[in-house]
């Protein structure tokens, strides 16, 4: 006998990408703004929803919404048919015109002001009918977003193992020391003659923050930080002031007043390109290809 939907699930069926968009974003016009609908659509369809499961799914929070039981028991239920049924609709799509479609890709803040704007550049040359939806932010959110599947693709330093990844290279961390510092006059310092130093540093969900605390615990200390910050070009620029040192890659744009040292004891992180379907259209796999090429680009010598 042929398996057909319930009256009921056909019925629920169109009214799930609201209530999906709701429960990511946590706020019914941020949601209307995700899925370019007016908010009243939103809230209309999310009510119809209830009344046809019978149960609230959504409770007031401030200005927001957060999911009660029921409404967490259905997203988590339903979160990844959506999300395939994304993947599906946009690679059968996608094969109708190879040469167009939308890619989401992420890429970390310790790249960007040069590398990446000028391999997008030239892959929109290439593919100029290739929309592309750019997030930058640090490697624990980006690896997070190609999980949930909001990312198609991102750079990551390094790649976290549960994602396949393609190595395209590797960054060096080197030291950040104001011109006038003491250790400005050398090319390489032991990581163990830093232990009096005042750091600047990244928040410690960062890797970057983690590999400086790892590093240093090993060579017997634990750093000092005293400045914390996301921004890699303040953190450079309060070195060049000479409020601490830092730990960070080569920076793409030049920074006066400051001065980069070879660091004993500090291992090169990989660059990993992490794919977040497993059926990537074809502009997913063209921007893949892309950026491989670009390998030599990407890696820091």
């Amino acid at each position: 006998m042929d398996w057909s939907l319930s009256d009921d699930t056909a019925s629920v069926v169109p009214l799930l990408a609201a209530f999906d968009a709701a429960a990511r974003e946590g706020h019914i016009t941020h949601a209307a703004d995700r899925l370019g609908v007016p908010q009243s659509s939103v809230s209309r369809r999310i009510k119809s929803l209830e009344q046809v499961l019978g149960v609230p799914l959504f409770q007031q929070v401030g200005r927001g919404v957060a999911l009660t039981t029921a409404g967490r028991e259905l997203h988590e239920r339903t979160e990844s048919i959506i999300r395939e049924l994304d993947e599906a609709i946009t690679t059968v799509r996608s094969h109708a015109d190879p040469d167009s479609g939308v890619v989401r890709f992420g890429f970390p803040l310790t790249l960007g002001p040069v590398s990446v704007p000028s391999l997008l550049a030239e892959f929109h040359r290439s593919a100029p009918r290739i929309r592309l939806h750019l997030v930058q932010a640090h490697g624990q959110a980006l690896a997070q977003l190609v999980r949930e599947g909001r990312l198609d693709l991102a750079v990551m330093i390094p790649p976290p193992d549960d994602l396949p990844a393609t190595i395209l290279g590797h960054q060096r961390l080197l030291l950040h020391v104001a011109d006038t510092h003491r250790l400005a006059h050398r090319k390489r310092v032991d990581l163990g003659e830093l232990s009096d130093e005042h750091f600047i540093a990244s928040p410690p969900s960062y890797h970057i923050r983690k590999e400086l605390e790892k590093c240093c615990a090993e060579a017997g200390f634990d750093p000092y930080i005293a400045f914390e910050i996301s921004e890699f070009d303040t953190i450079r620029a309060l070195v060049a002031q000479g409020l601490g040192i830092a730990l960070l890659p080569t920076s793409e744009t030049a920074t006066t007043g400051v001065t980069t040292l070879r660091v004993t004891g500090i291992a090169d992180r990989a660059i990993g390109l992490a794919i977040g379907t497993r059926h990537p259209s074809p502009a997913v796999n063209r921007l893949h290809t892309h950026i491989t090429a670009w390998t030599h680009r990407l890696s820091t010598p």
